[in-house]
């Protein structure tokens, strides 16, 4: 039986979750450049497009999941690569602008409110692809997640995970010295160091009483981003081969940010990698 102070500490996750990513709603993709640029964008759809089509391996039209869909990034990579997409969330206001995104493309074919825990009321079997990108680190218990995602898919399907530290990530020395070469710090004028705005933008957050509380407040309800608290991808594969599901794809990628040196990021994109993508299909 589950401790009722973790089922109480897993509801607060969720609820804060949940109210953050309303609250940022459309201003979200400003807020990440590091996912809106054209080499992210570029390697994203790429992944997609090769889901799509192992997803779509004699099948039709492939039905697919996006679990977690935030504004409709992915929705709009599995539109393109020509899916049939339902959106589903957390949050009501990304689950609106999704809606109003893409009402006129004949390929949304609905969206469902998400519970912050599993994939419920989605019936076994529903989708020939699951995906999820860029949400396991929200999810308090993420490999549940991870099992629900192989839930959903159908027999013969897929699901595809992405946009989730690597292992490698947290053990590497590579990463500090890229880091070192390729972040790019802008010049700054004398007058810069003088304006009270630019200090205060950096103390408000630390003067947050929720911070004050817990010292892993984080805005938008990251929660797995630490050294002794991180996805691990041993589990996130062991969940999945439970599930009957076969790793057919393992990729470890350097992910591009704008503040990084384009051409330092293409010398050092085979030498670290800080994110990673799987692909696996369910037994037929």
């Amino acid at each position: 039986m589950a401790h009722k102070g973790a089922a109480v500490e897993e509801g607060a996750l969720i609820a804060h979750n949940a109210a953050a990513h309303d609250a940022v709603g459309a201003r979200y993709d400003v807020g990440h450049p590091e996912i809106f640029n054209d080499v992210e964008q570029a390697r994203l759809r790429a992944a997609v497009e090769r889901a799509v089509a192992l997803a779509g391996r004699g099948r039709g039209r492939v039905r697919a999941l996006d679990a977690g869909c935030g504004t409709g990034n992915v929705t709009a990579h599995l539109i393109a690569a020509g899916a049939t997409v339902t959106a589903a969330d957390l949050s009501q206001r990304f689950l609106a602008i999704v809606r109003e995104r893409f009402a006129g493309s004949g390929a949304l074919d609905g969206t469902v409110a998400l519970n912050g825990r599993d994939l419920a009321p989605i019936p076994d079997g529903a989708f020939d692809l699951a995906v999820t990108y860029s949400v396991l680190h929200h999810v308090p218990d993420y490999l549940r997640f991870v099992r629900e995602l192989a839930r959903v898919a159908a027999p013969g399907g897929v699901v595809m995970i992405d946009h989730e530290r690597a292992g490698s990530y947290w053990t590497s020395t590579g990463m500090a010295a890229f880091l070192a070469e390729a972040v790019v710090w802008p010049q700054r004028r004398w007058w810069y160091w003088l304006q009270p705005s630019r200090y205060w933008k950096r103390i408000r957050p630390l003067l947050d009483v929720r911070r004050l509380r817990n010292p892993r407040y984080m805005p938008e309800g990251d929660i797995h981003i630490w050294p002794d608290d991180h996805i691990e991808w041993r589990k996130v594969e062991a969940a999945l081969e439970d599930a009957g599901c076969t790793i057919e794809l393992r990729e470890q990628y350097l992910l591009f940010e704008p503040r990084y040196r384009r051409g330092v990021w293409e010398h050092w994109r085979t030498r670290v990698a800080d994110m990673q993508l799987v692909l696996a299909r369910k037994a037929g």
